[in-house]
């Protein structure tokens, strides 16, 4: 059996994307290595009810330049106009900027934030059981 275990983002400032992944959705530390063979730094997260994991991945090397649109990650929440809200009382920049409109008007239930390396998070709600 082949199994997906996990993405890799490479950032500029490893505990500043690690604080925001975890402290903005949830993700929680599962791993840390402080130089891999290779001389990077890892760290990898995890959401609570999910196997793959996020891998941050970061060497002062490495030139970061994230092009616009070329890759997104996606999470799901149960109730993404809460989940909203409450990023947004954070000062949390959603898109599309009415999103709250969207949702009470009955559009799609999705969103996107920005991370601090440019990369983009779509929100989505699970589906109801």
């Amino acid at each position: 059996m082949i199994k997906f275990l996990h993405t890799r983002l490479r950032v500029s400032d490893l505990e500043k994307s690690v604080a925001w992944y975890c402290g903005l959705l949830g993700f929680r530390e599962a791993y840390r290595m402080d130089k891999s063979p290779s001389g990077n730094q890892i760290v990898l997260l995890e959401l609570p009810g999910s196997e793959h994991q996020l891998e941050l991945t970061y060497s002062p090397a490495y030139n970061l330049i994230v092009p616009e649109d070329l890759v997104h990650t996606c999470v799901g929440v149960d109730d993404i106009a809460a989940f909203c809200l409450a990023l947004s009382k954070k000062d949390v920049d959603i898109w599309p900027d009415n999103w709250a409109q969207i949702f009470v008007s009955g559009g799609m239930k999705m969103a996107f934030l920005t991370d601090p390396n440019g990369y983009e998070v779509e929100i989505l709600e699970n589906p109801k059981k």
